[in-house]
């Protein structure tokens, strides 16, 4: 397993978090998503997978959640 740390702008609330955590968990390998929310700045959202996440597929779900990796 493989623990890596994103950093999140945008999000303020628990919906935020629900949100990036639901389309995080479709990349392929991610078996694990918890965040730490900093409302309103830059939380930090903790991806545990089986091997390294691809980045562009973890700030392509992000996006997809309507956020943006910092």
């Amino acid at each position: 397993m493989t623990t890596t740390d994103f950093h999140v702008t945008g999000m303020t609330c628990g919906h935020c978090v629900a949100a990036v955590s639901e389309e995080i968990k479709e990349v392929p390998g991610v078996t694990d998503v918890s965040v730490d929310l900093v409302a309103g700045g830059t939380s930090t959202v903790t991806v545990t997978s089986d091997g390294e996440p691809d980045r562009s597929a973890v700030a392509e779900a992000v996006s997809e959640a309507g956020y943006e990796l910092a």
